[in-house]
């Protein structure tokens, strides 16, 4: 229950409605009354039918497929809302677009990734609230406060269930091992690290791994899984290294291109990812297991509304 004299309101955009939905219900609140839809040249329509004056907004909206649509839809709804005299507006990001572009890795390339924050920003966004950026630095391309919480507990708590504290804990690359760690440390277990190299985008190829895996359940840990390419080849990696049984996990299922059938082939288990992204009737297969983050979102929206401390949840 809210116990501020202010009023809240949580706005879903069309792109997770269901974990809007979720969130809303923990919260024991309704969603505010609005239409997004679209004009016959395609341009997005936004028509909020209530007032929202005075009130804490917080827009819940994942940047996934389709990326560009939900992108500008969440900033024309921003600047309804701003043009509505909210008092404040928190952009609830469950799901953030162009994380992987957050610096140059070529010459001429651009930091996609600070290009949106800066859009966000000029949209009239107060404040940020995400899960698990691909690169925590991204926190700081925001002139605007940003709460950036971890899926870590609710991840290790499906694990414990699964009998697997002590296993070996296992990041697909180098860049993955403090995520690792921290899972590794609520588990009890070791840890293991895939050495592997990226010719190109969404291409990747294991050169050896580091960490003992012999006899023991694996479990490997990401923030995303896109094409599933590397989680698949580090999965038969540490299968061919004599690992008893490998799963996976991770916050994101964008599970793009050939993500379902490269699961399918491969010795992973189980897949366990987070509604972050809403996963389609296609990719629902029985290897999947999805765990919701609406009541940690909640928690955090409670607290932000409350002017309580968020940094709790990262405990």
């Amino acid at each position: 229950m809210l116990s501020c004299h202010r009023k809240l309101k949580i706005f879903a955009c069309n792109s997770n409605p269901g974990l809007a939905d979720e969130v809303a219900a923990v919260l024991d609140t309704n969603l505010v009354k609005a239409s997004v839809g679209r004009f016959s040249d395609g341009e997005i329509r936004v028509q909020i039918h209530e007032s929202i004056r005075g009130a804490d907004v917080f827009v819940i909206q994942s940047l996934c497929r389709p990326v560009h649509d939900n992108i500008m839809e969440l900033l024309i709804v921003i600047d309804a809302l701003n043009r509505a005299s909210a008092r404040s507006i928190t952009a609830v990001l469950p799901y953030y677009a162009y994380a992987r572009q957050d610096r140059k890795s070529q010459p001429r390339e651009p930091i996609a990734s600070k290009l949106l924050a800066n859009l966000i920003t000029a949209a009239g966004a107060s404040r940020v609230l995400t899960i698990d950026l691909h690169a925590p630095q991204i926190q700081g391309f925001f002139d605007i406060p940003v709460d950036h919480l971890k899926a870590a507990p609710i991840l290790s708590q499906h694990l414990e269930t699964r009998g697997l504290r002590g296993c070996v804990i296992v990041s697909p690359d180098v860049g993955g091992v403090a995520r690792a760690r921290v899972l590794a440390e609520h588990l009890d277990a070791s840890l293991a690290i895939v050495d592997k190299r990226r010719p190109k985008p969404n291409v990747a190829e294991v050169m050896n791994v580091i960490g003992d895996v012999k006899g023991k359940p694996c479990v490997l840990v990401d923030d995303l899984v896109d094409t599933a390419g590397t989680i698949c080849q580090a999965a038969q990696a540490l299968i061919d290294r004599g690992a008893t049984s490998v799963r996976a996990c991770c916050t994101h299922g964008v599970l793009s291109g050939p993500a379902i059938e490269r699961l399918k082939a491969s010795p992973i288990e189980e897949l366990v990812i987070t509604n972050t992204i809403p996963v389609t009737a296609h990719d629902n297969i029985d290897k999947i297991t999805v765990l919701s983050v609406a009541p940690l979102f909640a928690e955090a929206i409670r607290r932000i509304y409350e002017e309580l401390s968020v940094s709790i949840l990262f405990e």
